[in-house]
């Protein structure tokens, strides 16, 4: 299932969740709900907004497997972490 990156400008809080594609959530307290977090003093109908991640789906491959990921050995690019030094 996609994971996406929802902003809310009130508290300025970014909260990944998982859902189908064509859910929407509009409001912080949907985004609680849906994140399983205590909205805490910010009211539920505050608005929020999907950031521009693009929905990364997450498997059990895509998490994984504790070795080191070959960027930082330079297996993708020249040096490794593709020029981020």
């Amino acid at each position: 299932m996609p994971t996406y990156d929802y902003r809310c400008e009130s508290n300025g809080k970014v909260v990944e969740v998982s859902h189908r594609m064509n859910e929407e959530i509009h409001t912080w307290g949907e985004l609680c709900e849906k994140a399983g977090i205590d909205p805490a003093d910010t009211p539920a109908d505050t608005p929020v907004k999907r950031l521009a991640t693009g929905g990364n789906v997450v498997t059990h491959s895509s998490r994984g497997s504790g070795a080191e990921p070959a960027c930082s050995t330079g297996g993708c690019c020249p040096g490794g972490m593709c020029g981020l030094d």
